[in-house]
């Protein structure tokens, strides 16, 4: 058989290969290789997706491993997690033709965790952050830029306190899915899914 196509996804602990596989982005995406589409949907099923920045994962993450991103709980994305905790994330590298898709269950983060991150951003964001009433209507551009000038003036050395209301989210998967690009679109597809004795995981046709 051709080397090209030889399989390259195991069947082994699905957070190493991710692991793997966001390191090796990191050396090849021009830009934000922890970019991630997170698609969310209201209790009627009515769905959305954005791009968000993945900022931790692991298989030590929770009890059962998982992918954490933080945003304002009070936008749109933060209404609808609140009524359906269900999601679905999107990876796709172009530099490495791979993408992985995840399926699961999402929580909040503890306030330490939550904490430590907020204090870690640049002051520039943390003030974005707290002046923003994000998903809501904006008259202008200039009224946004005011509340940011506002807060910089309450807080001159920048040590911006987290807003009670922005925080991050664990998402603890179910199915972890990788697939890989192949010559003549012959592409690799292994989905993992976790039962209560592990991963067990299958190729799929592409």
């Amino acid at each position: 058989m051709n080397p090209e196509y030889m399989d390259e996804i195991p069947h082994a602990d699905p957070f190493a290969i991710f692991a793997a596989w966001f390191d090796a982005a990191g050396s090849s995406e021009p830009n934000d290789p922890n970019a991630m589409a997170l698609a969310t949907a209201t209790p009627q099923a009515a769905p959305s997706v954005r791009m968000v920045l993945l900022k931790d994962h692991g298989a030590g993450l929770g009890p059962h491993g998982g992918f954490v991103f933080y945003t304002n709980f009070e936008s749109r994305k933060g209404e609808e997690l609140a009524a359906n905790p269900q999601v679905a994330l999107l990876f796709h590298w172009k530099s490495l033709r791979r993408q992985v898709r995840i399926e699961g269950m999402v929580s909040e983060v503890g306030a330490a965790e939550a904490d430590a991150y907020f204090a870690s951003r640049h002051p520039e964001s943390r003030l974005g952050s707290a002046a923003s009433d994000q998903s809501r209507p904006l008259d202008s551009r200039e009224t946004y830029l005011g509340r940011v000038e506002a807060i910089r003036a309450r807080y001159p050395d920048g040590n911006v306190p987290r807003p009670a209301h922005w925080s991050g989210y664990l998402v603890t998967p179910m199915a972890i899915e990788f697939w890989h690009d192949r010559a003549h679109r012959l592409h690799e597809r292994r989905r993992f899914v976790r039962g209560d004795d592990g991963w067990t995981s299958t190729l799929l046709y592409p």
